[in-house]
């Protein structure tokens, strides 16, 4: 296959698996509490990701100072988006919180336009407000909405994951591959996560088999396996917001796969707004860039 197709390949695995969070998040957090899910999570990923690592014989960074730029890269993408995410929820409703989250790929046009000189045409702009629209629709088809304090949390973790993007792109100019740059920045990530390891192994002396299994698998696959794929993806795109935009899809699929394992029926904003993001990101994939 070529670049082009296994960009969109990539960046549908990850958006599966990122949207797969969502109903698992809720199913271990009976026993554990947010902060105990992301420590297991980026541990468990950063031990998958030095075991596929190793295999691949990885090159180690090449510079010392480069350290610093994947340790920002784990701080941004994992450990302190984690943190403001989670604190922002604490006062929003997940329908606010999504629909905040929603600006991640408008938040990173920006940034690569001011740092890498990505420009979009008019209608790649047009493609991505209608896919805004569509999630507007799906989230608030009931009238669910709230706004407080968390609305600035999470306005910040959607500018943290948003320069999680852009320097991820920047250390794919520089050399690394797709599995160096989220190894290294996930064992950074987990790092910095271990604050709450007291706490984390308290909560999962007492957790269900069920929880912690669920929290181990999010670690592989919407850890591990997305972040990798999601890295893939951009070594093979020309500008950020071909990768960026699939995560307009993420309130999709959330909503169906929260009605599988939830019951969490999908109500006629899913359909409508769905229908209105699939086909703002088909149509920007066609002639957005």
């Amino acid at each position: 296959m070529n670049d082009k197709v296994m960009k969109n390949v990539f960046a549908s695995i990850t958006i599966l698996f990122w949207s797969l969070a969502f109903p698992l998040t809720k199913v271990a957090a009976v026993d554990l509490s947010s902060f105990t899910i992301g420590a297991v999570r980026c541990t468990v990923a950063a031990i998958v990701l030095l075991a596929i690592g190793k295999a691949m014989h990885i090159r180690k960074p090449f510079r010392r100072s480069h350290l610093a730029l994947f340790a920002a890269e784990g701080m941004m993408g994992f450990s302190l988006y984690m943190i403001f995410f989670n604190t922002g929820m604490q006062t929003l409703t997940s329908a606010t919180s999504s629909l905040i989250l929603a600006l991640t790929p408008t938040f990173t046009a920006l940034g690569a336009w001011k740092v890498f000189g990505e420009r979009l045409k008019g209608f790649g702009w047009f493609c991505m407000g209608t896919a805004f629209v569509g999630v507007c629709i799906l989230l608030f088809w009931d009238g669910d909405f709230s706004m407080g304090v968390g609305a600035l949390w999470t306005v910040s973790a959607v500018i943290l994951f948003a320069g999680y993007n852009l320097l991820n792109r920047k250390l794919t100019h520089m050399g690394y591959n797709a599995v160096e740059i989220v190894t290294y920045a996930m064992c950074f990530g987990a790092l910095f996560l271990w604050v709450f390891a007291p706490r984390a192994v308290s909560e999962l002396q007492s957790a269900s088999g069920t929880s912690i299994f669920v929290c181990i698998f999010l670690g592989v696959t919407a850890s591990a396996i997305a972040y990798f794929t999601w890295s893939q993806a951009f070594a093979r795109a020309e500008k950020l917001t071909e990768v960026t935009n699939f995560m307009y899809v993420t309130p999709v699929l959330a909503s169906i796969e929260g009605g599988i394992i939830l019951g969490e029926m999908p109500n006629g904003g899913t359909f409508i707004g769905g229908a209105i993001i699939l086909a703002s990101v088909i149509a920007f994939g066609i002639r957005g860039k």
